[in-house]
Order: structure tokens, then C-alpha cells, then sequence
């Protein structure tokens, strides 16, 4: 790919990642586990694991937006930095968002045929979750629609490169 396009995408990503930080962070300091019980009075623990999982998310996109910031302000522009940077934004942020770690939602492939929301929770979630990951869905499989060629190319490249 051609750095204009590279950087292009590094431009996106920059943006998709501070609008994502900034929905999730709002979120976060507004609620706390006394509301979501209020909500849906069933399962703290559960609750408490998604809120876990959604703080790991902030976390990887806060440093995926810093890295896209530093990629961006490097003059010349370095297209090798930044596709190592989308590599691992995709692997971080974008594969956590659809595949938490402790597994407590996933997505339903069949649902894109459908139209609906992909994102399905193994407990019933509070409401104002369920809203909140499906407000940041469509986000999400476009940017991983963008970033799904550094999953094959940047790993082969590192490959080759050994």
C-alpha cells in the first residue's frame, strides 16, 4: 500500500479511537456498579466482569489513539511505523471489542446477514450496556473492515523478514 493510503487509514483509525475513548470514558465516570444493579437487579458479578472488560478496552484504545498520534506527528511520515501500529491497534482493540477476554459477550457471525446487532451477552446485561456496545458496533466493523489487510500483510511481512 501506498503511504497516502496508509496514512489515510492511520488518520481514521486516530479518530474512530478518540471517539471510542471518549464514549467509553464518559461511561465509565458516570456509572458505577450500585446503578447498573438498579438497572437490572441479578448479577454484580457479572457486571462487575463487563466493567472490568470495558476498562481493558479504554485502556488498549487509549494507547492505540497515542500510538496513531505519534505515527501521524513523525515528519517524513514512516509507513512502516504505522502499519505496525494498525497491526496491533487491530489485534488490541478491535479483536477485544468483538472477543472480551473473559469471554463475557461475543459476536454472533450470522446476525451481519441479518442486519441486527452482532454483539450477544452470555448473561443478561444492564440496558445502558447493551446500548453502549451496540452504539460503538458499527464503528467497530468498519474499522476492522479497513484494518483486516494488516492481519494477513504485516504478519507475512514479518515472517519473510526472519
Amino acid at each position: 500500500m501506498g503511504n497516502s493510503i496508509v496514512q489515510t487509514q492511520t488518520v481514521e483509525v486516530e479518530e474512530f479511537l478518540s471517539k471510542t475513548v471518549n464514549t467509553l470514558t464518559t461511561y465509565l465516570n458516570g456509572i458505577t456498579i450500585h446503578t447498573l444493579l438498579q438497572e437490572t437487579p441479578e448479577n454484580q458479578v457479572y457486571f462487575e466482569d463487563i466493567l472490568s472488560e470495558i476498562r481493558r478496552l479504554v485502556v488498549y484504545c487509549e494507547e492505540g489513539l497515542e500510538a496513531c498520534r505519534i505515527v501521524l506527528s513523525n515528519v517524513p511520515f514512516r509507513k512502516a511505523a504505522a502499519e505496525k501500529t494498525l497491526y496491533k491497534i487491530y489485534h488490541q482493540c478491535i479483536e477485544e471489542f468483538f472477543s472480551p477476554k473473559k469471554d463475557l459477550w461475543y459476536e454472533d457471525s450470522r446476525s451481519a446477514y441479518t442486519g441486527n446487532n452482532s454483539i450477544r451477552f452470555r448473561e443478561v446485561p444492564p440496558s445502558s450496556i447493551k446500548q453502549l456496545l451496540a452504539s460503538l458496533e458499527k464503528g467497530f466493523q468498519t474499522i476492522r473492515e479497513e484494518l483486516e489487510y494488516y492481519e494477513t500483510d504485516y504478519h507475512t511481512k514479518i515472517l519473510q523478514s526472519k
